[in-house]
């Protein structure tokens, strides 16, 4: 592609994780600059010196117009003025700290109507704010600029170009269309949603399920095991939803039942990996602590038990996982609670 072919100027990806990394990707397509804001020195010259990003994608190359920077003062001023998108692929608990820092920086980007994508799932444990909230706090005047990225999307498949799709969820049809069009290629594709809370729920806690999934599978259960705890856990993710005012035909999209259905059978699913490791009784943090990769369902696990508990949401597989995860329980011995609840009808 020479440099006539490219619709946009330069995008901003924050965070060269694997889906940071596979959504630069996309936008390659499309900017003719697309800047990676790295941490580690290691991705910075993996990016700029082969092409490539060995920690999170090893083996798959990298389009030569992304480039990564360790320091801000690596941002060429064209660069910056030519800005037309940013994508922050930071986990949700790295959110305040970033923003912290970078503060006026991003006020002046937004303030000059560029959109935000953020690609986080999770709730943070502390707070038991989802993303939204989180940037909310930090940008209170441009929210209208500000999306949410979630739906079934492995990022090596999505570097191996295979058709996925996803919703993108905001609050203004303008900004949400610009966002899905530049993201738009013949694979990947991205439906608009005005739902940002339920978007935002079903990407956080399919990532518990997902463990649940990986845990269940580990222990030698098979596929009536699998569906029942998938079906019964959508049951759940709806009485948070209802707490927080959300649509229930969102989780049963991309961002709800879709994801769900990935992350809980895909192989490349970085949480039911998590659980397979616990299901060979694995402590979690140790596991964690032997890894770069970031498992957002750990964390969410605890922020879902605290929410259950203080909206008195009935969410017993979610209190059962907190249970394993965080007070060590018997992970039979937990199942066997679960069977033994009273008997209910199925719709609530």
């Amino acid at each position: 592609m020479t440099k006539d072919n490219f619709e946009y100027k330069t995008a901003l990806v924050v965070g060269a994780g694997a889906f940071g990394t596979s959504i630069a990707s996309i936008l390659a397509n499309k900017f003719e600059n697309v800047i990676l804001k790295v941490r580690s020195e290691d991705i910075y010259k993996d990016i700029n010196e082969d092409r490539i990003n060995s920690v999170y994608l090893p083996g798959i190359k990298l389009d030569a117009n992304i480039k990564a920077i360790l320091d801000w003062s690596e941002l060429d001023p064209s660069e910056e003025d030519s800005l037309e998108l940013i994508v922050s692929g930071l986990p949700t608990h790295g959110i305040r700290t970033f923003f912290s820092e970078n503060l006026v920086r991003f006020n002046s980007y937004l303030g000059k109507g560029i959109p935000l994508i953020s690609l986080s799932k999770g709730i943070d444990p502390d707070t038991l704010e989802l993303s939204d909230d989180l940037l909310n706090d930090f940008f209170p005047h441009y929210r209208d600029n500000i999306t949410f990225l979630s739906g079934p999307s492995f990022a090596k498949e999505i570097m191996e170009k295979q058709i996925t799709l996803v919703t993108i969820a905001g609050r203004s049809k303008k900004v949400l269309m610009d966002v899905a069009t530049k993201l738009e290629t013949p694979y990947f594709k991205a439906l608009p949603n005005y739902d940002i809370k339920g978007v935002l729920l079903g990407g956080a806690l399919k990532n518990v399920l997902a463990i649940a999934g990986g845990i269940v599978e580990g222990l030698g259960y098979n596929h009536n095991t699998r569906a029942a705890m998938i079906t019964r856990g959508i049951v759940e993710m709806l009485r948070f939803g209802k707490v927080f005012n959300a649509r229930p035909e969102t989780f049963y999209g991309l961002s709800g039942m879709g994801d769900l259905i990935l992350t809980t059978t895909g192989g490349l699913s970085r949480n039911k990996t998590f659980g397979l490791e616990i299901a060979k009784g694995r402590k979690p943090l140790d596991i964690i602590n032997s890894q770069r990769t970031v498992v957002e369902g750990y964390k969410t696990t605890k922020a879902a038990f605290l929410l259950a508990e203080k909206y008195e949401i009935r969410a017993r597989i979610f209190k059962g996982l907190y249970e394993v995860l965080y007070n060590d329980a018997n992970v039979e011995e937990v199942l066997s609670q679960l069977m033994q609840a009273p008997i209910k009808f199925e719709i609530d």
